[in-house]
């Protein structure tokens, strides 16, 4: 389980006034993109230690999700660039059921994921009618291949098409 990065720092807001939103927004990024646990939890002490006496609550609310945080910190950069937030997983799953009602009933499992697959291939987030959006940036594929080599090898677009 990993919490949408994105909405821990929207319900940060919730415990602030709007005054402190810049200072306290530039005060936990250190904390979010550490490049180790143990730097985002030096990153927080100092962090607690500036704003704990103002708002005890964001500490408390942070101190909470640190459980969730840390399975973040095990990615690459290029791979929390994408879940850092669950809208686009949110997005695409939406996209598979929709794709899933309109054609009703599969003969089989393997039809069934060919057509996501196909559909997953050909999505396009912004609506403005580009294709294969998903291969333009090569440097996120490429950390995806080397990070989840073993699940990857196990299902290959090859076995989808048979």
């Amino acid at each position: 389980m990993q919490t949408c990065i994105i909405r821990l720092i929207c319900n940060t807001f919730k415990f602030m006034s709007r005054k402190y939103w810049d200072q306290i927004t530039r005060d936990l990024r250190p904390v979010y993109t550490a490049p180790i646990e143990a730097a985002a939890k030096a990153r927080f002490e100092e962090f607690a230690n500036k704003w704990a006496s103002m708002y005890p609550a964001i500490c408390k609310l942070w101190k909470n999700t640190r459980s969730e945080l840390i399975p973040f910190l095990d990615y690459e950069v290029q791979i929390r660039r994408i879940i850092c937030s669950t809208n686009t997983i949110e997005s695409l799953n939406a996209r598979y059921r929709r794709a899933v009602r309109a054609r009703g009933r599969f003969p089989n499992d393997t039809t069934a994921l060919k057509r996501l697959y196909l559909m997953t291939r050909s999505t396009d987030p912004t609506s403005q009618g580009r294709t294969r959006w998903v291969t333009r940036s090569k440097p996120t594929p490429n950390t995806f291949t080397t990070t989840f080599k073993s699940q990857i090898n196990r299902n290959t677009p090859d076995q989808i098409h048979r």
